[in-house]
């Protein structure tokens, strides 16, 4: 009973703290107000949240993970794969080596080892608290495609990297050849399970769909377990289950290509995903508030150990971590910008210098946010022969502070920054959408006119079917209000309704499969295909339930 009260009380802070947003007259970022509501259920209830690492790391990241990859635009991945990589991997481990080295070299009480840890863990970055930041002031799209991709490739090469770490620190030993040779399975095996998990999930489930028929629980259900099936499946074989995850998320967003499953279904599923995203990422935060009071008091006994006196030092601490992944992310960018440029003018490609502030704008958009946090809570409590993990609490503290700090530095320089930076041209995706909806608009046209002559065929109200079918054609208007007519009139009318329902269905099947078409064959973006599938569900729905 306490444990589901405690559990409650969780949700119900995560709720607040977006009336708390919404409700501000400036910008806050809902992690920090998250926070703030964590903090103060520590100080004014009795809610005591024990963590257990294996289960939290479970929990949580699989589906937040398995998300960022279902949902990221795959074409503006393939498009700026070349920076998108650089930060994701080079970056990774420039991170990892610049910081890690760094933070034992200022807290010689932290083990080499676990500082490297921690940078690894330092190293994801989170797009959804920078687009949340920066929601009042246009975000360039490309700028955002990019910050999206390095955080999806990012959350994990960052993570297996402190899986290395972590493991380095329990056997006191590190080789790297066996270190190259771990990560390598690591990654095609994870990569791989991932994959094939999605695709014999969705091949047995249209199986039975085509058999039994779909049912849109069972369907959400099961878009739910894969995530957890492929990180579970990835550990046993000795995969990395983040990499499964990912690239399982990845392959669902091919697999939805196909535009195999009901409208319901796909309405129903994205509320239920929106909903966990939300709850998931919230608790995540306000777990952090109500844990750092204990925090707090374990990384000061740390400091104390290391024979600094004041408390305070764990401030400096934060703000110095903190400037190092700032200037470390800038270098990085900067260097990576002026290669690609040099390459460009090798190929004699026309280069367009990009302005001090992109590069700025770029290296501060870099906020920790809820992979840094799952990580660094999912850190071991005890060592293989029962002692207590070193450093634990003040490498938790740490990554807490450095996501506080990284916000609150986002918060004030981003909606600055981000005033007339843009980006080099691209294609406009308006353009895109509008001959997407011109052809989904004549291929609908020809379903009708087929599916009219097939219905209306041999009848003898096959001029009604006419009659609906040209009044549907005619860009969808609205239908004569009759449902207070009574007698022969109310007859026809019924018939006539449900004609053109049919032809209606029709059209918008046809609709939303050259969407899909296009997006399979034509270059139309994922996003842009989500967004037009979305709105004829919506209408498929309506009709539908009438």
């Amino acid at each position: 009973m306490e444990m589901i009260t405690t559990v409650l009380v969780l949700f119900v802070a995560v709720v607040v703290s977006g009336w708390i947003t919404r409700a501000s007259p400036v910008a806050v970022p809902l992690p920090l107000v998250q926070i703030a509501l964590g903090a103060m259920i520590a100080q004014m209830a009795d809610v005591a949240v024990e963590l257990q690492p294996d289960i939290f790391f479970l929990l949580f990241l699989p589906p937040l993970l398995f998300l960022d990859g279902w949902r990221i635009p795959k074409e503006g991945l393939l498009r700026d794969k070349t920076p998108i990589l650089s930060l994701a991997l080079g970056l990774v481990v420039f991170t990892v080596l610049g910081v890690g080295f760094f933070t034992h070299w200022m807290i010689p009480a932290m083990p080499l080892a676990v500082a490297f840890a921690l940078a690894a863990i330092l190293s994801p970055t989170d797009p959804i608290a920078v687009a949340a930041i920066a929601e009042r002031v246009p975000v360039p799209r490309r700028l955002m495609n990019i910050l999206d991709g390095e955080a999806l490739l990012n959350d994990a090469s960052g993570l297996v990297c402190m899986s290395f770490a972590v493991a380095a620190v329990l056997t006191g030993t590190f080789s790297l050849v066996n270190a190259v040779g771990a990560f390598v399975w690591l990654v095609v095996c994870g990569a791989s399970v991932g994959v094939l998990t999605t695709l014999a999930v969705t091949y047995v489930k249209q199986w039975l769909t085509r058999r039994l028929g779909e049912e849109s629980g069972s369907q959400v259900l099961i878009s739910l377990l894969i995530p957890f099936g492929a990180y579970l499946a990835a550990e046993y074989l000795g995969g990395s289950g983040i990499l499964a995850v990912v690239s399982a998320g990845i392959t669902m967003s091919f697999v939805e290509l196909g535009g195999k499953v009901l409208a319901a279904t796909r309405m129903r599923r994205s509320a239920v995903w929106d909903m966990i995203e939300f709850a998931a990422n919230g608790v995540i935060f306000v777990l952090l508030g109500e844990q750092l009071p204990r925090i707090i008091d374990g990384a000061a006994q740390v400091v104390r150990e290391a024979g600094e006196r004041d408390p305070m030092w764990l401030l400096f601490y934060v703000a110095a971590i903190t400037g190092a992944l700032v200037v470390l992310r800038l270098l990085w960018s900067w260097v990576t910008l002026r290669i690609t440029m040099y390459r460009a003018r090798r190929r004699g490609q026309p280069v367009e210098r990009a302005s001090w502030r992109l590069i700025l704008v770029t290296a501060i958009a870099g906020v920790r946010g809820t992979v840094t946090l799952a990580g660094v809570l999912s850190l071991p409590l005890f060592m293989d022969d029962g002692s207590l993990f070193p450093a634990r609490d003040l490498a938790i503290f740490l990554a807490a502070g450095v996501i506080i700090l990284s916000l609150i530095l986002a918060s004030i320089c981003l909606p600055f920054l981000l005033k007339g930076v843009r980006l080099p041209a691209e294609s406009t995706v308006q353009k895109e959408e509008a001959r997407a909806r011109i052809a989904a608009a004549q291929s609908a046209i020809r379903a009708i006119e087929q599916a009219q002559h097939v219905l209306g065929g041999g009848r003898r109200n096959a001029d009604l079917y006419t009659e609906i079918g040209a009044r549907v054609m005619a860009l969808y208007r609205q239908r004569i209000d009759g449902r207070n007519v009574t007698g022969d009139d109310a007859e026809r009318f019924r018939e006539a309704e449900q004609i053109e329902k049919e032809l209606r269905l029709a059209g918008l099947r046809a609709e939303r499969e050259e969407f899909y078409r296009r997006g399979r064959h034509m270059g139309l973006s994922d996003t842009a295909v989500r967004k037009l599938v979305e709105e004829v569900d919506l209408v498929e729905a309506r009709i539908t339930a009438e």
